[in-house]
């Protein structure tokens, strides 16, 4: 047996030296994997980023759901305080309201006009001078014309703006047409960029317009 093992120990090394290993790799205890430090922050920063945008999200849809409220008052059915859409008219305010009354006079009101939050709008009955407004009623958004017995070039009805020194229907029309087309007077002077309205007609205009 002595001869034996002295014969193969060089086969006997080789097989214990394998045997080591093998019992080393099997019994050796499984190590946990370690996340990397940049992908930990890469993943945190990306929550971040996702609820920020989701976050941001909500603050714009907040903001266009916001209601635009005006007031109506005057010769309508249902005065009152009501909401509207960004987009909605004297017109589709006067409609909420009940519609006119037989009473009114629709021929100062500017049924064009966009409605903006915290409007108030009266609507006047016939013969109703603007003097005669209740007190409270608020400014009469509605009118071209304002407490300062000033034409607003961007509110005033063709029948009010004939009541300018030489604007008759032709040029009333075209102030209208201008208005819808261009969208609203920056200034008053753009009223010399309609036809027919000059250097001249417009001094005998300026201090009876205004702009806002």
């Amino acid at each position: 047996m002595a001869e034996w093992i002295k014969t193969n120990k060089v086969y006997i090394a080789g097989a214990a030296i394998t045997l080591a290993a093998l019992l080393y790799y099997f019994l050796l205890p499984v190590q946990e994997t370690e996340v990397i430090p940049e992908i930990e922050q890469a993943v945190s920063t990306k929550e971040v980023d996702d609820k920020e945008i989701e976050k941001e999200g909500k603050m714009q849809t907040d903001r266009l759901s916001q209601s635009i409220k005006a007031d109506i008052k005057g010769a309508v059915h249902k005065p009152g305080v009501y909401e509207a859409a960004e987009g909605d008219r004297v017109v589709d305010l006067i409609k909420k309201a009940g519609g006119l009354t037989d009473k009114a006079d629709s021929a100062k009101i500017n049924f064009a006009l966009n409605v903006t939050d915290e409007m108030v709008v009266y609507v006047p009955e016939k013969g109703e001078e603007l003097s005669e407004v209740p007190v409270g009623a608020g400014i009469v958004e509605a009118m071209g014309q304002k407490d300062e017995g000033k034409v607003n070039l961007n509110q005033a009805t063709e029948a009010e703006l004939q009541t300018l020194p030489g604007i008759g229907p032709s040029k009333a029309a075209a102030i209208i047409e201008y208005r819808e087309t261009n969208g609203s007077f920056k200034d008053i002077e753009d009223l010399k960029l309609i036809s027919g309205i000059g250097d001249k007609t417009f001094e005998k205009l300026r201090e009876h317009l205004m702009v806002k």
